[in-house]
Parts: structure tokens; C-alpha cells; sequence
């Protein structure tokens, strides 16, 4: 599914008067928190033109302003990532619905107290960091709870999932262009927090059928990680090592012992630092090269209808596709993608750049429909939303550094050329990496074989602390 968030623009616009709204189309996730019988439906996405109110009179043209009000949702999306291995905690913890419940009420109150603020350091705190926090504590248990549903068709049920959210991405910030002006900006607010109360409500139909309690770690010198302790060894041991112990629980980093998660999750947090810069500078690139201001629309639309059909397509072939060969598409995907962002200066006509949008709405709908089904292949159901936590903590860094360095080329070279041209190198050697990652995984598969292990899933296996090596 869409790894949560996608930028599609920043422009300024002046709404009559001597007040100018920063429209930012920022799109900080994707969120489906709906489960019932089995079948988790998208209600809502969270894609919305967050129009951030600058102060009266404040110049439209204004690039320090520009650049404050930008960081609001540059926040908001970057606590969504980094906020990712504490959410897998929490999920491993409390479990799927009370955290889905208790980050889509935190995304609520942050919508909601961004209505009434005053200021844009308020919102910093409101939209940036409560809105943020919370949108992705309620963002992640839903890629983990269609684990304990779905096996042989996970990728399936993650791309009827992530197509539903497509509606939304496509529909709500035309919906929010026409509703801003007439309703204001703090109206608009207090409407889109109703959103995230439905979703608190609907993350409580969520039902795990994996045991909470269950180890989430391989078995080590003093038994797996998770198991209880000895009788009498926690009276035994200090204060300083309980807590140490108890973080550690916590904070599980085995799945980094997996050398086939270790090589795939570096190999993503690799091409998402070029990922987005397409997403983020096409309109402007458009103004400027084709002096277009009237058919943008046509572009955005073409990104997420045919990301639509893509997580259909592909959450269907994936599943088709056996163990961890599937990693293949999303190598494809992510190299397709980087030869579309090189592509994009060469577009000399309008219908050019619909075509490219095209295939960076399919390859964007394969990486995210197929992401935690990988995840769930390479580690098992146990571990899941660890190994989805950190792969997102890893992409956090990347991710929101990618677009700002595109824009300092911009800067540099007068043009976007070299910045698309440049982005479009990070997606090609992560597809590049992730090519190695299925042989790495049946060699490991092999391995197990030849002691003895039988033609046992990897996954399996992983519970049992076979595959934790790196030679």
C-alpha cells in the first residue's frame, strides 16, 4: 500500500482579500481501519489540500513564509515515519485495534485543535506532531491486522484495501478546493477530523487471531525473546537490568538478524530518497515548461486512478507469484519508476507526461499493495510489524530528503532537469539491490534443507532461529 504518504504539489493562492492560503496537496498516508469478517474496506484516505492560514496581510509571494508553512506538513509527514518502530511496539503490545483506535483519536484531536489555532507555531504542535503521531499509529495496524486474515491471497486483500484509498486521493482535494473558500479554513478542519473519529470507530471492529503473547523473537541462549523468566530471576536481578531487559523486549531487533529483511529493507530506504521527487515537482515542472496551469488535474488524476488499478493488478499477481520471488516486482517497479522520472524532462508535449504518470501510478500501486506481504514472507506473521515498523523508520530519512535536495538542484541549475534526471538514479539501485533479495532468500532455504530441516518455509523457520545469520 501506499507507504502512507505522497506529495503532490505546493502552490500559493490568494483567496480574495488580504487573506492567502498555502495550499499544500500534501498526502500524509494512506489509512483503511476497516475489518469486517475478515475483509478490511478503505473508508477513508487521508489525502486532503491542507490549506494552512497564513497571518493577515502576509505577501503571497512571500518564500520565507513559503517555507514556514511547508514544514507544517513536512512534520506531519515525517512523524508518520518516525514514529513507525514505536508503533510496532505498541502494536506488538497492546495489539492491532487499541493502537489503530488510540492513533486515529490523537489524529482526530490534532485535526480538530488545528481548527481553533491561532498561529502557525500552534499547528506545528497540532497538525505536525499530534495529527502526525497519531495518523500513524493508526496507519500501521492496518497493514499488520490483514496478516491475520489473509495468507495465500494477502496481496490481494492489501490491493482492494489501497484501491479504495485511490478514491479518495483523487476525489477529496477537488472536493477540498471548492469547499475551502465558501465554509473557511477552520470549518474545513473540523470536517476532516470527522473522518478520523469514523476511523477510531472502525479500527475497533479489528480482531487478531494471532496470540498477542506469543514469542516474537528466535530462541536465544536464555530461551526465545518474549518467554517468561526463571522463578526468582527478576527478584534477582537489579533495577537498571529489568528495565534494559523490558526495552529490549520492546525494541526487537532480530528481524535485522535476517540477512534477506536486512538487504531488502536497505535496498527500499535506498530508492524512496528519489521515490517522490517525481510526485512532488511535476507541477511545477509543468508550469514551467508548458505554461500550463488549466490541466494539472488530468495529471494527478492519471497518477491515482492508474495506482488504483495497480494494487488490483498486482495485490492479484503477487499472490499468483510463490515466497519471496514476488520481491522481483518491486524491483521492476522501482527501476521502471527511476526510468520514468529520467523521462520526464525529455516530455516535449503535455500527452507525454500522461503517459509517464501512467506507469509512476502502476509502479507506485506495485510497491505499496506487495510491501507487507514481503514483509510477512521474509519474517513470518510473529514478526511482521516489526520488521513493517522498521522498514518504515528506515524510509523516513530518505523519503523527506529526497524532494528538498531535488529542489536545491532546482535552485542550482535553474531548471528541474538534473534534479529528475538525479532522482531517477536512487529507484534503479534499490530495484537493483532488491533483484538479489529472492536469491538470497532461497540459498537461505537451501541451507536449512541440507540440515535436516526439510522444505519448510523460511518464515517458519525464522521462529525457530535458523535463518538469523548473515553468511
Amino acid at each position: 500500500m501506499k507507504v502512507i504518504f505522497c506529495v503532490d504539489t505546493v502552490v500559493l493562492k490568494a483567496l480574495g482579500g488580504e487573506i492567502h492560503i498555502f495550499q499544500c496537496n500534501i498526502k500524509p498516508m494512506k489509512e483503511e481501519e476497516s475489518t469486517l469478517i475478515c475483509l478490511q474496506i478503505s473508508l477513508h484516505d487521508v489525502d486532503r489540500g491542507d490549506e494552512i492560514e497564513l497571518r493577515p496581510g502576509e505577501p503571497a509571494n512571500d518564500q520565507t513564509s513559503q517555507f514556514k508553512v511547508a514544514w507544517v506538513g513536512a512534520l506531519a509527514m515525517g512523524m508518520i515515519f518516525f514514529c513507525s518502530p514505536v508503533v510496532s511496539m505498541f502494536t506488538d503490545h497492546f495489539g492491532c485495534m487499541k493502537t489503530a483506535v488510540g492513533g486515529a483519536t490523537m489524529a482526530f484531536i490534532g485535526l480538530l485543535s488545528t481548527a481553533f489555532a491561532t498561529s502557525l507555531s500552534l499547528r506545528y504542535f497540532t497538525y505536525g506532531i499530534l495529527f502526525g503521531c497519531g495518523s500513524s499509529f493508526a496507519f500501521q495496524p492496518s497493514l499488520v491486522i490483514l496478516g491475520h486474515y489473509f495468507r495465500r491471497r494477502l496481496g490481494l486483500a492489501n490491493g482492494v484495501v489501497t484501491a479504495g484509498s485511490s478514491l479518495f486521493s483523487m476525489g477529496l482535494p477537488v472536493l477540498l478546493t471548492k469547499v475551502v473558500e465558501p465554509l473557511g479554513l477552520s470549518r474545513t478542519f473540523q470536517i476532516l477530523s470527522l473522518f478520523m473519529l469514523v476511523q477510531a470507530l472502525l479500527a475497533l471492529t479489528f480482531r487478531p487471531l494471532l496470540p498477542q503473547g506469543a514469542p516474537i523473537g528466535p530462541p536465544g541462549p536464555g530461551g526465545p525473546v518474549g518467554s517468561a523468566p526463571q522463578p526468582g530471576a527478576t527478584a534477582r536481578g537489579s533495577r537498571w537490568s529489568r528495565a534494559l531487559t523490558q526495552v529490549r523486549k520492546a525494541f526487537n531487533l532480530k528481524v535485522f538478524h535476517i540477512v534477506t529483511y536486512r538487504v531488502w529493507a536497505f535496498g527500499v530506504a535506498t530508492a524512496v530518497l528519489g521515490y517522490f521527487v517525481p510526485y512532488i515537482h511535476l507541477m511545477n515542472f509543468v508550469k514551467e515548461q508548458f505554461k500550463e496551469t488549466q490541466k494539472e488535474w488530468i495529471l494527478l488524476v492519471c497518477i491515482g486512478a492508474s495506482s488504483g488499478v495497480g494494487r488490483l493488478l498486482f495485490g492479484k499477481v503477487g499472490d499468483l507469484i510463490p515466497g519471496a520471488k514476488k520481491i522481483w516486482m518491486q524491483s521492476v517497479s522501482f527501476m521502471v519508476l527511476g526510468l520514468m522520472s529520467m523521462m520526464i524532462p525529455q516530455c516535449t508535449v503535455f500527452e507525454g507526461l500522461i503517459v509517464v504518470c501512467v506507469f509512476l501510478g502502476l509502479c507506485d500501486g506495485c510497491f505499496i499493495t506487495i510491501m507487507a506481504p514481503i514483509a510477512f514472507e521474509l519474517v513470518g506473521p510473529m514478526q511482521a510489524s516489526q520488521a513493517i515498523g522498521y522498514l518504515l523508520g528506515l524510509m523516513a530519512l530518505p523519503m523527506t530528503a529526497g524532494p528538498p535536495i531535488a529542489g536545491l538542484l532546482r535552485d542550482y541549475c535553474g531548471d528541474y532537469n538534473m534534479a529528475f534526471y538525479l532522482a531517477g538514479c536512487p529507484p534503479i539501485v534499490g530495484g537493483m539491490v532488491l533483484f538479489f533479495v529472492p536469491l538470497i532468500h532461497r540459498r537461505q532455504q537451501r541451507k536449512f534443507e541440507g540440515q535436516g530441516g526439510g522444505p519448510e518455509d523460511p518464515s517458519t523457520a525464522l521462529h525457530k532461529g535458523i535463518l538469523f545469520t548473515s553468511t
